[in-house]
């Protein structure tokens, strides 16, 4: 006989406890045991009991359960279970972290990582194959659009895996924002209803509610040449400067601005010329909002960076050369000042649509939920890798398909307040993603290629950089203790299935954009994985209130086309 200590802990959300009771069993190398109790699981609390076994089970491998309802099926969300067995054996941990639903019999295993390889227990091989052929019929995959990574099949939340779902206590918090947030959205214009606006300084008016010191700053600077350089480099979306090694061939320089062309050259010459072309939105066809036309620009900036670190506009051309326009207008800082205001806002507005449709819904969100869905589908829950990844895309899925069926939908936010809505944010997306490669995903290469490391006053390069090798050191570090030689990477089947399923189904046939599944390297895909679920991400959210908590520098439309003779009446 032995003797067993079990902690049984559970969530702590709303409705993580359950109601119905639960049925545990011990499942070892040398037998099984049922044990005698009726489990009634709590939010929040941890339940510890010992229980006498009339045998000696041996070495455990699972732990059993099964929840029983007689009316109502009272979900619990199991975190962990936890198993101390006769002598001084080590405790053996069971992970959970799911819904336990309906009167079927789960199997937890015992929660040591392994390689598909590494089963000297058949047992714990058959539990991996039986878990991935049900989880491919629960994660399936869907096209949204053509040309588009594939997504999770659902319509709405609602239609989601419950273990993807928005735990209680975030979706009561999600919701409320986007309550609070349209709310001050109404009493702002209920505020300027009657009320007209003629002057830059008339959207004080709306310049309320919810702010940062950092976007009150914004606020009171943002005409500044500096701040508008600033952002590049440390903004909401430092992903498309980079310094210049040629000219840009676009760049057309009409009679008498030769000392312009000169300066230039200078600046070339001297590795201190900087540029952000935005030729990505040339052709992409506008919005109509209410019956109004909307008005999108291809701005090309080129700027200087001065000794101290400050990067400043020198030129900037709003569209891109044409056979009806074959020397397109330039915008300098010596023009008037609103016509340079203007071009200005004309690049935060095109930055505005590259930001939110290329670098954060495809290379963050898009390119996240393709990893989501292939690593529930193809990686079972004992393998490193899923271990690694599982806290950063437990929420991929739900995010995604409410921006699809709210946000980028037809009829969507999108349709109705931005420029490229209406099938031009499709549109982009497409030569967006015809554009991303593995590199570009990888902070270091990145950098690299757009010629941006060394440079002190890049504070978005050098925490990226920090953040990336943390990141990379501690993954490494696991994935090499599995790891050790190529061979292994190339003989493990899960992870040759999980990057087939990522670079050829979800990316559609991406595999010759520096995906391979045959070396190490890919092992350690975890970290633009990681990195690309949860710290992308989080930059992004964190960095918008330094432009897009004020109106003025990031406008979203526009409904006029440019022209230099722009004055404030």
């Amino acid at each position: 006989m032995g003797r067993y200590r079990i902690r049984v802990a559970t969530g702590a959300w709303l409705f993580a406890g359950s109601h119905n009771s639960v049925q545990l069993w011990l499942v070892g190398a040398c037998g099984e045991a049922e044990l005698q109790l009726q489990l009634r699981p709590a939010r929040g609390q941890e339940e510890e009991f010992d229980r006498d076994v009339p045998k000696d089970l041996g070495p455990l491998q699972f732990v059993k359960l099964r929840k029983h309802h007689s009316l109502v099926d009272d979900a619990w969300f199991c975190d962990l279970i936890t198993v101390r067995g006769p002598g001084a054996c080590e405790e053996a941990a069971f992970p959970c972290y799911r819904w336990v639903q309906g009167q079927g019999e789960l199997s937890l295993p015992e929660g040591t990582a392994r390689l598909a390889g590494d089963n000297a227990l058949d047992v714990f091989q058959k539990h991996r194959e039986k878990e991935l052929k049900e989880r491919q019929k629960l994660y399936c995959w869907d096209t949204w659009k053509e040309g588009l990574p594939l997504t999770i099949a659902a319509g709405c939340q609602d239609d989601l895996p419950p273990n993807m779902r928005f735990h209680e206590d975030k979706r009561l918090d999600f919701e409320w924002a986007l309550k609070a947030g349209a709310l001050e959205m109404v009493l702002k214009r209920v505020y300027t209803l009657l009320s007209s606006w003629n002057r830059p300084e008339d959207f004080d008016q709306i310049f309320w509610g919810q702010k940062s010191a950092l976007a009150e700053k914004v606020h009171q600077c943002w005409r500044d040449d500096e701040l508008f350089g600033y952002q590049f480099l440390n903004g909401a979306n430092p992903m498309l400067l980079r310094r210049s090694t040629s000219l840009p061939c676009r760049l057309v320089l009409p009679p008498g601005l030769e000392a312009l062309g000169a300066q230039l050259e200078r600046e070339l010459q001297n590795g201190s010329l900087f540029e952000a072309d935005f030729i990505l939105l040339d052709g992409i066809p506008a919005n109509v909002i209410r019956g109004e036309k909307q008005y999108l620009a291809a701005p090309l900036v080129l700027l200087r960076m001065t000794p101290n670190g400050k990067l400043l506009p020198v030129v900037i051309q709003i569209q891109p050369p044409s056979p009806s326009t074959p020397t397109p207008q330039l915008f300098l800082p010596s023009d008037p000042p609103f016509a340079w205001l203007l071009a200005k806002a004309w690049v935060r507005n095109a930055d505005f649509q590259l930001h939110q449709l290329q670098y954060h819904l495809l290379n963050t969100h898009l390119v996240a939920e393709v990893i989501a869905v292939a690593t529930m589908r193809r990686l079972p829950g004992l393998h490193p890798v899923f271990k690694l990844l599982i806290p950063h895309i437990r929420y991929t899925m739900e995010i995604n398909t409410r921006a699809r069926s709210q946000l980028i939908s037809e009829g969507g936010i999108f349709d109705k307040a931005v420029s490229t809505g209406g099938g031009g944010h499709v549109q982009l997306l497409r030569r967006a993603m015809a554009q991303l490669t593995y590199r570009s995903l990888c902070p270091p290469d990145d950098l690299a290629d757009r010629g941006l490391l060394g440079i002190p006053s890049a504070l978005y390069a050098h925490d990226a950089l920090r953040l990336w090798g943390i990141t990379a050191r501690y993954v490494e570090g696991i994935v090499h203790l599995f790891y050790h030689r190529d061979d292994i990477v190339r003989g493990d089947p899960e992870l040759q299935a999980w990057c087939q399923e990522i670079t050829e189904v979800g990316l559609c046939q991406a595999q010759d954009r520096g995906l391979s599944s045959n070396d190490h390297h890919m092992a350690s895909g975890a970290p633009p994985a990681r990195h690309g679920a949860s710290g992308a991400s989080q930059r992004k959210i964190f960095l918008k209130p330094q432009g897009q908590g004020c109106i003025k520098p990031i406008p979203n439309g526009f409904g006029k086309p440019g022209k230099r003779d722009y004055s404030p009446e």
